[in-house]
């Protein structure tokens, strides 16, 4: 698998994550970054001192039209478990570096089917990030090869055809069986390769995989209200609800902002953008304290326990001390430095900020494929009457400036004016299934709303033909990585492990039974 502020399918960025663009301005990153995801990405793990092999695979620019260039897309191999006749576990690398992928390569979800099957397992890098560069330069015509049925694509092309050196067996599909993994948006993809590619992809498991693209994306934020810790989730919302309130009114306005250090910030949307930064640090927990964030939780530590308690920010203007709180952490993360203004640190107004193309804005490679394809635009609840945890100023208009300002139209490609989401929801959205296709979701992931464990996804059972799995208690792909000491893993996370292995083991026992003939 996964954010305007911008992730998906990877990945939400901290409040305080900026990035410095030419010209000495700042981007604030909690509008420009998911993975989403992410996505700078959240699908960080463990470090690893593990050495695999890196080799190239060469794809052509376009799969559907000879323009007669073409890329290096990188992979890395382990075949510590190797034996003649296994299969190939393979895992999409989604919107992130390959190279941020290997751990799972290691001691992850690869390792663990790898090792119950024989299997050789494989990391596969997605067109344009890492080192997989086709373009050179990130502007809008460079980057319209940059979608889904391409991507696709690839890793079907790859399948066919690549031959591992140091390997005399020809491993390509369909005469091994692969067995296609991804988590959050490769997610999707792991899922979209064995409903469109059937014949090379003989099983496949989706892992928090968004497969239901959306506008709208405002149920992000409410799996965190449903989810988050009770006195949390109070003083969150006694904070935007009161924010919201004063800043409607010409008195408080600009008191509220000064509050939180933010009194020259031009943009109310801005402003109210910077407040609900925290609450992507939800999607940083994991259940291993090497890779888990405790940022969340030290968000709501400092927002203390619900009270009644009155402050005076101003003459005639008092605020409860639950924003008090709140503005007394936002002091602390948000900082302008260096003689930089609130808008040049924070502001997301100024077309200028978002211009520079060249390959070191990776910013750019996500946001391209949420504005032309996944939306996932995050805003508030549609209906005022939704118990919400953000600000209502954060609208549609305001998620989407960023489409509009990043990618002007070039001589070949024009971003919509919203993202074609058919595009993803055709190969099937919430309620995408197929043999040997598992679901693998976590009850607490803000991105479960995108999945098929959606609340308004028709249920399904659970069987070892289709699983379909949630997580108790987990948040973003969950089942991704995992200890060299299995037996030190949280008891849910064996079990999903096991569970794993065991559905994987049964198709693969159908596939020598085909071939066999029996």
């Amino acid at each position: 698998m996964l954010l305007t502020p911008i992730v998906a399918a990877g990945m939400l960025l901290s409040v305080h994550a900026r990035t410095v663009v030419p010209g000495g301005q700042a981007i604030n990153l909690w509008r420009l970054g998911m993975a989403g995801e992410e996505h700078g990405s959240t699908l960080t793990t463990r470090a690893t001192d593990a050495t695999f092999p890196q080799y190239n695979f060469t794809q052509p620019l376009d799969h559907f039209s000879n323009t007669g260039f073409t890329f290096s897309q990188r992979y890395w191999v382990s075949d510590r478990y190797y034996t003649p006749g296994g299969p190939v576990i393979i895992l999409d690398s989604g919107e992130s570096s390959g190279t941020e992928r290997l751990p799972y390569l290691d001691t992850g979800i690869v390792d663990i089917l790898a090792n119950a099957t024989g299997g050789l397992g494989i990391v596969l890098e997605h067109r344009y990030y890492g080192a997989s560069v086709p373009a050179a330069n990130f502007t809008t015509d460079s980057l319209r090869w940059l979608n889904i049925e391409q991507a696709l694509a690839d890793s079907a092309n790859f399948m066919a055809n690549v031959k591992f050196p140091g390997i005399n067996e020809d491993l390509t599909a369909p005469g091994t069986p692969w067995i296609y993994y991804g988590g959050s948006y490769a997610g999707s993809r792991s899922a979209h390769m064995r409903v469109l590619y059937p014949e090379l992809v003989y099983g496949a498991i989706a892992s928090s995989g968004v497969t239901y693209a959306t506008i709208l994306d405002w149920q992000y934020y409410d799996i965190i209200r449903q989810f988050g810790p009770t006195d949390c989730i109070h003083q969150i919302q006694t904070t935007v609800y009161e924010v919201d309130e004063l800043l409607s009114d010409a008195k408080s306005h600009t008191p509220i902002k000064a509050l939180f250090g933010l009194a020259n910030l031009t943009h109310d949307q801005d402003f109210v953008s910077l407040l609900a930064g925290p609450l992507g640090d939800w999607q940083d927990k994991n259940w291993d304290p090497a890779v888990n964030s405790d940022d969340f939780a030290n968000f709501c530590t400092a927002l203390g326990s619900p009270n009644d308690t009155s402050v005076e920010i101003a003459k005639g203007i008092s605020v409860n001390a639950a924003t008090i709180n709140y503005a007394i952490y936002v002091n602390q993360v948000c900082q302008e430095k260096d003689g930089s203004t609130a808008d040049d640190c924070f502001g997301t107004f100024d077309p200028t900020q978002y211009q520079a193309t060249d390959l070191s804005q990776t910013w750019r490679l996500w946001q391209f494929q949420v504005c032309t394809q996944f939306g996932f635009f995050f805003t508030a609840p549609p209906d005022p009457k939704q118990p919400r945890v953000i600000s209502k100023l954060l609208t549609l208009d305001y998620a989407k400036m960023i489409c509009e300002f990043a990618y002007p139209p070039g001589q070949h490609f024009t971003v919509p004016a919203l993202p074609n989401i058919t595009a993803v929801n055709s190969i099937g959205g919430l309620n995408i299934a197929a043999d040997r296709l598992a679901i693998v979701d976590g009850q607490e992931d803000p991105w479960r709303p995108n999945t098929p464990h959606s609340d308004i996804a028709k249920k399904r059972p659970d069987t070892p033909l289709r699983p379909f799995k949630l997580i108790s208690g987990a948040v973003h792909h969950y089942d991704e990585n995992g200890l060299s000491n299995r037996t030190a893993e949280p008891p849910v996370i064996q079990e999903i492990h096991s569970q794993e292995v065991q559905f994987v083991q049964a198709w693969l026992s159908d596939f020598k039974q085909s071939k066999s003939g029996l």
